[in-house]
């Protein structure tokens, strides 16, 4: 069991006190950075004032094939801030009219290469993204990356092991 030391010097390492800039310095700045990488990328917007996600949009004409996987390319790169990552997540839309679902979500706080959006198509018709789409949606979430403590036992809760439905599927 960690000492009220050890707690005290954990919880004061995963709370920080000043968020920097996507760039060097101590500075709040809590700009996305997007950078153009064709004539043909579109800078990544919102649908709405109240909209969690930043629409991303296909630089290419392509197709993701019936029951299968491509890769859309958006011919942008980007710096977020510090203490966030991207989540490429589907838009509601494709999803419920094309069955279309989005993997590997997943964008670095540290990553600056072209951002890549995999497409699923779940149904059983081929699915054309024509160049301007909008494919995805970008969603900045804030990320704690706390220290990794090993330990002999963990404490007991309630719920202990239970998982997949124990404490319901409704």
């Amino acid at each position: 069991m960690p000492s009220q030391a050890d707690v005290a010097r954990m919880t004061t390492e995963v709370r920080p006190t000043k968020v920097q800039a996507t760039g060097p310095g101590p500075e709040f700045h809590l700009a996305l950075q997007v950078k153009k990488l064709s004539e043909s990328a579109k800078i990544p917007c919102r649908g709405s004032d109240g909209a969690a996600g930043y629409d991303l949009y296909s630089a290419h004409d392509c197709v993701i094939p019936a029951r299968g996987k491509g890769m859309v390319k958006t011919d942008i790169s980007i710096a977020i801030p510090y203490g966030t990552y991207a989540r490429i997540a589907p838009r509601s839309g494709l999803a419920w009219k094309n069955s279309i679902d989005t993997g590997a979500g997943v964008v670095d706080y540290d990553y600056r290469g072209p951002v890549g959006v995999i497409l699923f198509n779940h149904s059983d018709v081929d699915f054309a993204v024509s160049k301007g789409d909008r494919v995805a949606q970008m969603i900045l979430e804030k990320i704690v990356t706390p220290e990794i403590l090993e330990v002999e036992e963990l404490s007991d809760t309630k719920r202990g092991a239970g998982g997949f439905g124990s404490t319901g599927t409704n």
